[in-house]
Parts: structure tokens; C-alpha cells; sequence
């Protein structure tokens, strides 16, 4: 590991469409509302947030070779993220994710095409060998295939370089079942941890709950655990301790992206050796201006940002 080295984040790039009704949402009908369109991908995003902190940022990631990638690849570079390794494909459209907010602004129901990640292949990460050796931390999305999730992992044990993953979703979480013992941060939601806990029938319900689940993660071999329990908060557990920092009362314009912009901000805030539980309200307040946006991540997130709204 290159302590002084970029963070290095793998996974799905594309655009977000998200529609938000003005009443609450009826099925099988067309509900008058607000659809906007913004830069996403859960990995992208990570890296979109790190940048925004300061943070030294590759990107590694598939879009096609078409107008939609050009603006997803501009829009990231713009932001501070290095993206020259990103893969271009011709035969492949860019990946898309369609969600449907109630009228609060919270998920109803998406649906996710993101084919294209399965470029994100074994010998593209050979490839790029040199990068994941100087890298002081290495960030996953749990979109990626088996056998590249087995390649990411076998290049950080050979290089000594941490990995924090994101479950991403409950389908996709299961993907990460072998490899807990090798995650130095994971940081599934309420739903997310029932899989990777094995406890299907029992989600954390309660602070005390979520705080056994961080725990429970830690035990299987997590060196850090986060449940994110959005309105509710977020509990953590690291070996040593664990704790729960309160969600902050704020307005909720789209509630996509929250997740990645907390765990950016606690990534950030364990690379600059900041204690789990102030790293962890670095994460809840940079949620918090997530939420107030309809962008995916916040256009005006910086350090100065973060810390004057932070809430001690």
C-alpha cells in the first residue's frame, strides 16, 4: 500500500433517470411529477464524492462509445476524477439506471441496466496492475462479475492494498459472501446486511439491532462495518468499538446517492486517520447535502462544505 498513493474505484459508470411524482405515487396510472437526468453509477459516484473532497481519485469503468459516455467521462473529469483508463466500447450503449421516488423522494422501484460492467474484466485490471500496486485504498461495487471480484481481491492481498466495498444492491450483495475477511470497510444498508449476515428473516429493525448486524460483520472478518438505516442513521462497529451517529433533519429532494456520498466521506476521513466515529458524521452530513439535491452527488460538495455543516 502507497499511503500517499490515489484511491483507486472500480465498478459501474452511466446516467441516472429518476422521476418523482407531486402527489403520492399510483400504480398503473401516469403521475404528473418532476424526471431529471444525472451523471451515476454507484462506483462513479464514489469516486465523484472523493474528488469533491480532495481526495486523489482513479476511476475504473466501462461506457460505451457513444454521446452518453462522452458526457459521463466529462462530467466525472470535470469534477476532479481521473478517468483516462475508463474503458470505451463501441458495441455496447452506455450503462442506465431508471428509478421511480415517491412523492417524499425516497425509492420506490428501479430498474438498473448495466451490462456493460462485465467489461470491467480480470485482464483489464492486469492490465492496469501498476495502478492497483501504488494505490492507497481500493474501492468496489459489488456490480462487478465473480471472476473480477476474485482478480480485485487477488492484486490488493499481492499489493497490501485495503478494499471497502459497497454491496449495492440486495441482489448483488451475495457476491460478496467470500470475501468479507478481506474488506477492510463495508457498507451495506439494513436490507443489504440480512445477506451478507446470512439472517434473511430478521433485518435490522432498531439502533441497537443495526449496531449487532455492524458487529456481526465484524465478526465474520470486516474491519469495519456500516449499516445505513437512512432516516434512522447510520450504526457502525470496527473491532474496538461501535456506536451509531443520528441521520441529520434536512429536506429530502432526491434521496439517490446518499449512500455513496457517506461512504466516500468516511473513506475520506479514514485515510486522513479521523476516528470511525467522527469519519462516520463526516458520512452523515455529506448524505445530508445529498439529499437536498436532485444531482446524484452534490455539485457544491467540498471540504469547506463538509465542515460547515457538519453537526457535532
Amino acid at each position: 500500500m502507497n499511503a500517499e498513493g490515489p484511491v483507486i474505484v472500480i465498478g459501474a459508470a452511466g446516467i441516472d433517470t429518476k422521476g418523482r411524482p407531486q402527489k403520492p405515487l399510483q400504480m398503473g396510472v401516469s403521475n404528473l411529477g418532476m424526471v431529471r437526468s444525472s451523471v451515476g453509477g454507484v462506483a462513479r459516484n464514489i469516486a465523484e464524492n472523493l474528488a469533491r473532497l480532495e481526495v486523489p481519485t482513479i476511476l475504473l469503468s466501462a461506457v460505451g462509445q457513444d454521446a452518453t459516455g462522452d458526457l459521463v467521462l466529462a462530467h466525472t473529469s470535470q469534477a476532479g476524477v481521473d478517468t483516462s483508463y475508463a474503458l470505451r466500447l463501441p458495441d455496447v450503449p452506455t450503462g442506465n439506471y431508471v428509478a421511480i421516488l415517491d412523492h417524499k423522494g425516497q425509492l420506490a422501484v428501479s430498474v438498473s441496466e448495466y451490462d456493460i460492467v462485465s467489461a470491467i474484466s480480470p485482464s483489464y485490471l492486469q492490465e492496469h496492475r501498476t495502478l492497483l500496486a501504488e494505490a492507497a485504498m481500493i474501492v468496489i461495487d459489488a456490480s462487478l462479475s465473480t471472476k473480477t471480484l476474485a482478480s480485485v481481491f487477488r492484486w490488493a492481498k499481492r499489493f497490501k492494498v485495503p478494499v471497502c466495498a459497497d454491496p449495492t444492491s440486495q441482489l448483488l450483495a451475495k457476491k460478496l459472501l467470500p470475501y468479507l475477511a478481506d474488506l477492510y470497510l463495508v457498507t451495506p444498508d439494513i436490507m443489504e446486511s440480512t445477506i451478507l449476515c446470512q439472517t434473511p428473516s430478521s433485518p435490522p429493525r432498531t439502533r441497537d439491532q443495526a449496531i449487532e448486524a455492524a458487529q456481526c460483520l465484524v465478526s465474520l472478518g470486516a474491519g469495519t462495518a456500516l449499516i445505513t438505516m437512512a432516516e434512522r442513521g447510520v450504526a457502525f462497529a470496527d473491532g474496538t468499538s461501535t456506536g451509531h451517529v443520528a441521520a441529520l433533519l434536512t429536506q429530502i429532494v432526491d434521496a439517490t446517492g446518499a449512500g455513496d456520498a457517506l461512504t466516500a466521506a468516511v473513506i475520506f476521513g479514514l485515510l486522513n486517520d479521523i476516528p470511525l466515529d467522527e469519519a462516520v458524521r463526516l458520512g452523515v452530513t455529506a448524505a445530508s447535502l445529498t439529499l437536498r439535491t436532485r444531482d446524484t452527488v452534490a455539485p457544491d460538495l467540498s471540504l469547506d462544505k463538509l465542515y460547515d455543516e457538519l453537526v457535532v
